[in-house]
């Protein structure tokens, strides 16, 4: 009895000692970070800041038109699935991690790089590969401490979203000789070595969208003669079937993960098979490009083909450029991932984890705040 009365002691002067440490800290209690990592499609802008070609940066006219007026980085007319839903958590707008100046994460910060991959190979020389995001998030977390303290950042870290886009730009770069089953299990090796760093600094809260039909791109259609490439929706499909298996696997592993996965595929799918029905007039020809199906990837013409195809209204178009969607509808898919229902996204939506109150002081210890 006396050494269970002493331990319960020392677990009350531990818990004073961090909510003391916590609460000297201007956060609001409600507070919730958003951290963002991976591809393209969560990109804002960290590619102008690497030594990189056109081909993995939007930072030229016409990208951006539609919202900010002008070229942001983000390979779209506007905003993205992360801007989106970082307005409907009440934070602003996500900056880039790699954009000069004194910096302050406390909102969080997005570490996403165009063409980026699990795998270091993935355009290798030319993008922020996966690994080198959580460097510099092991950079961010450490930055934290020294501004809100052990305790503070803690706090922070284990109360934040954590949104993960990647994968897709390994498959379209697939050639090594191992089968796909192998491929997507090397990716997702990646992926989880990727989680378990951020869970170790305190991330307990995720969010992921699937890959979308890849073969069924502009960029796809053109190469092909207007037929999707069945080879790479079908290894998309493999990695949307495994995905799920591993997040499982991670949940019972690792105490107070929690996730959502976000079907992306489906939607993506039905707007391309029947885009009148949610406000679109064409979702085969790209807004911006050259070529069948506007196709060919020259939006902006500093890609070396300098002739390129604009259409007058964005919102009426799926794809804006030959591989990316457009403004309108990134925020359909941000709305569906926000507050979508368990056939679109589970065990979670979005919305849900960003009103989880729970977090962890210490790794030992898990305190659910009222």
């Amino acid at each position: 009895m006396a050494n269970l009365s002493a331990s319960y002691i020392s677990f009350l002067l531990y818990f004073t000692t961090c909510i003391n440490l916590i609460s000297s800290h201007y956060l609001p209690e409600n507070h919730v970070a958003l951290f963002i990592f991976g591809d393209s499609l969560f990109d804002p802008g960290n590619n102008n800041y690497i030594n990189t070609t056109a081909d993995f940066r939007a930072n030229f006219y016409p990208y951006g038109e539609t919202f900010f007026k002008y070229p942001t980085g983000r390979f779209s007319d506007g905003r993205l699935i992360p801007d989106f839903i970082a307005q409907f958590a009440g934070l602003p707008i996500i900056p880039t991690y790699l954009q000069p100046g004194k910096r302050k994460f406390t909102d969080g910060v997005n570490f996403a790089s165009g063409g980026a991959g699990a795998l270091v190979e993935s355009h290798q020389g030319f993008v922020v590969d996966l690994e080198t995001q959580i460097k510099y998030f092991n950079k961010v977390e450490k930055s934290l401490r020294q501004e809100l303290g052990d305790a503070g950042a803690k706090k922070l870290l284990s109360k934040a979203v954590y949104l993960i886009s990647i994968g897709g730009n390994d498959y379209l770069t697939k050639n090594s000789s191992v089968s796909d089953e192998e491929f997507v299990s090397m990716v997702l090796g990646n992926l989880t070595v990727a989680l378990k760093e951020i869970y170790k600094k305190g991330g307990r809260k995720f969010g992921f969208p699937n890959l979308l039909p890849l073969g069924c791109l502009p960029y796809m259609k053109a190469q092909s003669g207007g037929s999707c490439i069945d080879e790479l929706t079908a290894i998309a499909r493999l990695h949307n079937a495994e995905l799920p298996k591993t997040l499982v696997k991670l949940q019972y592993q690792l105490e107070g993960f929690k996730y959502a996965y976000y079907s992306l595929y489906k939607p993506f799918t039905e707007r391309l098979n029947n885009p009148s029905k949610y406000g679109f007039k064409d979702a085969t020809t790209a807004c911006c490009g050259s070529g069948p199906y506007r196709g060919v990837y020259s939006c902006g013409g500093k890609r070396g083909i300098e002739v390129y195809e604009l259409c007058d209204k964005p919102g009426d178009y799926f794809f804006f450029d030959s591989y990316h969607p457009s403004e309108k509808a990134y925020r359909q898919f941000a709305e569906l991932m926000w507050a979508g229902n368990t056939d679109i996204i589970w065990p979670y939506n979005l919305k849900m984890l960003f009103q989880d109150n729970a977090f962890y002081c210490t790794d030992q210890f898990s305190i659910s705040m009222p």
